[in-house]
């Protein structure tokens, strides 16, 4: 008895780790039954707020990190121009043209940020349309494939025999569509190939995009999909490509098909990579 006291006295305490000894059958054994599954309820619920915090402060992070780099070379370049600190026009066009780019580079991470923000709203929404997909991917995959070339890239696709009608929102689509392309761009070894494999199966649309890179740790997997995480840069197969992005490409992608009641996941093998985007078709 004295052992079960001790026990929920510690849990009182604010031990929700702590479980009372249940070996008797009397009052206090049942009082010992439902001490032990409040403090199990309690203690998920601290852990919770342990992980809420820790997102918010690898939110915080990542967003000081994500503006502050860009907003820094600015600044750099513009006191160097407000100091006259150049010798030529060329030089003077130089600072310019840096610090137009890093401008550039800044909105593009400011508007990433908040289209996730608006994305992962209650009040997020769709502009549905009647979208023929086939015709959207080809059209996709058919701009994509020069891009990929200028980085020793290869890039093939099968799409379904017949064309399909879905109720889609265009915009968030190609957008979805478009940032696994450019993950898969990224992190391709060179020279390789980027493979564009899209089904009909179940009422659902499957897209799936494969390509070889470095491969990646458990930890780095199953963070993959989190919000501004990034794969350590040295793996990028592209250096011209570091910085440009945000580590919310596929936190985006994966958010635009749950909204559309699909699901983005990955399959990862040693280094080979297989994005798998489902959405059922609506009509």
């Amino acid at each position: 008895m004295q052992k079960t006291i001790h026990s929920i006295s510690v849990i009182a305490a604010g031990n929700f780790e702590e479980r009372a000894s249940v070996d008797r059958e009397d009052e206090l054994g049942t009082v010992a039954v439902h001490i032990n599954s409040m403090a199990e309820r309690l203690q998920i619920q601290r852990e919770k707020e342990r992980r809420d915090e820790r997102n918010r402060m690898e939110l915080i992070t990542g967003i000081s990190h994500d503006l502050r780099t860009p907003l820094t070379s600015m600044i750099g370049y513009i006191h160097l121009l407000k100091d006259r600190s150049y010798r030529t026009e060329t030089e003077y066009d130089r600072y310019v043209e840096h610090t137009y780019h890093q401008a550039i580079r800044l909105q593009k991470r400011i508007d990433s940020l908040f289209e996730y923000t608006r994305l992962t709203s209650p009040e997020a929404k769709l502009q549905l349309q009647q979208i023929y997909f086939k015709e959207l991917l080809h059209q996709l995959l058919t701009e994509f494939q020069p891009i990929a070339a200028e980085h020793d890239l290869a890039v093939s696709w099968t799409l379904p025999d017949s064309e399909t009608a879905a109720l889609l929102d265009p915009d968030k689509m190609v957008r979805a569509i478009d940032n696994l392309l450019m993950n898969a761009l990224k992190f391709s070894h060179r020279p390789g190939e980027i493979k564009v494999h899209c089904a009909l199966i179940n009422d659902s649309i499957s897209i799936q995009i494969e390509n070889d890179g470095e491969a990646l740790s458990s930890e780095q997997e199953e963070r993959l999909f989190d919000r501004f995480y990034r794969v350590d840069d040295s793996r990028a197969s592209d250096n011209t490509l570091i910085g440009s992005g945000t580590g919310l490409g596929l936190a985006i992608a994966q958010s635009i098909a749950r909204l559309h009641g699909g699901d983005l996941t990955l399959n990862h093998n040693q280094g080979h990579y297989r994005f798998c985007l489902e959405i059922p078709i609506r009509n």
